[in-house]
């Protein structure tokens, strides 16, 4: 049996080997006929009856989530749910059985080609990132209206006492619902035809810590299944029946990760201090109270990103049910307790775009280029008010932070500041406590607030970098859109330039800067941030040792000169080209 490489994107780390488990797309070029007149309102009932299979289908997997399941799961499962409730999902494609006639399958095909043709024409990534999202929900109700298996059971050995052989998921695209079918022991790895290093699919891949490689166009067509497989994810590079030598290779290399990692683990206690002595703070982001654990289990000294937008959303698959103050504050409050003493940052409601709050009938999907996050709460202030109030009470218990969202503009900011202060004042009038000297921050991801970073040092105690949008907007680039996923690039100068421009500009302030987008998080880009002066940084808590083992192995002596060299570049090849030069300097980590 001839051995073959393929090659797709790099999504996440690690390498796996295994046998390939194939799930098959449901057939979106079914037959399409007209359905007698007598009968389109039982084709009408078909159609609702699948809905109906698949919204308990996601309430299953909802509620039957485990402890330690990432926390996007349950928001991304939210986003499918509030989809499927959507009135272009469960209203339009019955009108079109009723008034043309198709059979379910190809109305809601035809409603789902509708869609897609003008999520294309979107300009704003944000938004258009909901093509995908309502393909993969559209993807469940057709495997259901054509008997495709939508629960995945686990492959069984041809012998019983036959040694377990891992299983490698290859598909069209993988949603975190079926995601979330397979993470268990026996499947290792994700291999999908769709999908980009950013998709939600990457991200909980990442969460989870499972080697996966998406964009491997014709995968279904060219492996078979039970085929052996080697994911090799740090290359991006899926290998097909390989050789017996090749194989020999890789299970040494997969040998040797697992060595590191276990090695790695010793680091959790070590302090963050970089080989010159100068420590550093790694943070962690968190959606729900209970992901102090994990972060404290990491080594994190504290929070640097409490989404709190995860406490509307991740509501038993609605996102309709808005908190009160005293959830919210008792939210906040767990959070704080939980970090016994560490520094608790808490952004305030970051809703629209990919985040939308409302019922699913409203419609409501902000774009990223409209009304979200603090343009949002400042429309709402009863809303905006309670969540402020709880995060001051919350503050009574522990050290907290509060950081404003989506600032572009010095009005919004002192708004900001004034509803703080009402809060306050609301707060002393109920004779409740809170830190009265809260420090008050903005996170900064437009390229406008970092061109206009004065008014922000010369306002607010804190600065932090959101990297995701920031790419996102300077450069153009919808990161989950395949055609243009590989122009996503953190190395870009003019990025480059911003992050330092920023880091300069609050140091020389005086004010604490952090970064929490996912270049915080990315060990590759460590010793840039560093060398870029950066002393504090915020990511998921997987990433968190990884990180903290380039910290402890970098000289801040040796590394500024050259990152200063790297900031004056401008071809993207030659600064790529030096950021790996900076990894060639490696230093010996000590064990904890």
């Amino acid at each position: 049996m001839a051995s073959f490489a393929l090659f797709g994107i790099s999504v996440s780390r690690g390498i796996s080997i295994g046998r390939a488990h194939l799930i098959a797309h449901a057939a979106m070029d079914t037959k399409h006929y007209l359905v007698p007149q007598e009968k389109v309102e039982a084709e009408v009932e078909r159609l609702q009856q699948a809905l109906s299979t698949v919204q308990k289908e996601l309430e299953t997997i909802w509620s039957n989530l485990p402890q330690d399941a990432p926390v996007e799961l349950g928001a991304f499962l939210d986003v499918h749910a509030m989809i499927l409730a959507d009135s272009a999902i469960s209203k339009e494609p019955f009108n079109i059985i009723r008034t043309r006639r198709y059979n379910a399958e190809w109305a809601l095909l035809t409603q789902i080609e509708e869609l897609s043709t003008k999520f294309e024409r979107i300009e704003d990534p944000y938004l258009r990132e909901r093509k995908a999202d309502i393909q993969q929900v559209a993807e469940r109700i057709m495997k259901v209206l054509t008997g495709t298996p939508t629960n995945y059971h686990h492959p069984v050995a041809a012998e019983p006492d036959s040694e377990r052989v891992d299983m490698i998921v290859v598909a069209y695209d993988i949603s975190p619902a079926d995601m979330l079918q397979f993470r268990d022991d026996t499947f290792s790895g994700f291999v999908s035809e769709i999908g980009g290093r950013n998709s939600h699919a990457a991200i909980v891949a990442r969460s989870i810590d499972t080697p996966a490689v998406f964009g491997l166009a014709g995968a279904l067509s060219l492996i078979r299944q039970d085929d052996w497989l080697i994911v090799d994810a740090d290359a991006g590079i899926v290998i097909v029946n390989p050789t017996p030598l090749v194989l020999e290779q890789y299970r040494a290399r997969q040998a040797a990760q697992a060595k590191a990692r276990k090695k790695l683990s010793r680091l959790k206690k070590t302090p963050t201090v970089t080989i010159d002595g100068t420590p550093v703070a790694l943070l962690a982001n968190i959606e729900f109270p209970d992901d102090c654990t994990v972060a404290l289990e990491n080594g994190a000294t504290g929070i640097g990103l409490f989404r709190s937008e995860f406490l509307f959303m991740g509501r038993s698959g609605s996102i309709s049910k808005i908190p009160s103050e005293e959830e919210q504050f008792e939210a906040y409050k767990k959070a704080v307790t939980l970090m016994k003493g560490r520094p608790v940052t808490i952004r305030t409601l970051d809703i629209g775009a990919d985040k939308p709050i409302g019922t699913p009938e409203s419609g409501t999907l902000n774009p990223a280029l409209g009304k979200r996050a603090i343009r949002y709460c400042l429309a709402e202030p009863d809303l905006f008010l309670a969540q402020l109030r709880a995060i001051l009470r919350a503050s009574a218990f522990g050290p907290v932070k509060l950081m404003i969202p989506m600032l572009v503009h010095a009005f919004e900011i002192d708004q900001t500041l004034a509803l703080i202060e009402e809060a306050k004042s609301q707060l002393r009038a109920a004779n409740r406590k809170f830190d009265e000297a809260i420090k008050i921050g903005a996170m900064v991801e437009v390229p406008a607030a970092i061109l206009g970073l004065p008014m922000f040092t010369s306002r607010l105690d804190f600065i932090s970098i959101g990297t995701n949008d920031l790419i996102q907007y300077t450069l153009a680039i919808d990161r989950v859109d395949p055609e243009v996923a590989h122009l996503y690039n953190p190395l870009h100068p003019a990025i480059l330039s911003m992050l330092s421009m920023t880091i300069w500009a609050a140091g020389k302030a005086g004010i604490p800067v952090s970064v929490c987008g996912e270049v915080a998080g990315d060990p590759h880009l460590t010793r840039l941030l560093l060398g870029m002066g950066l002393r504090e940084f915020s990511m998921h808590p997987a990433q968190l040792l990884n990180v903290k083992q380039e910290i402890l192995a970098s000289d801040l002596k040796v590394l500024k000169p050259k990152v200063d060299k790297i900031l004056v570049l401008v071809e993207e090849d030659a600064i790529e080209k030096a950021v790996n030069d900076l990894q060639l300097d490696e230093a010996p980590v000590v064990d904890a």
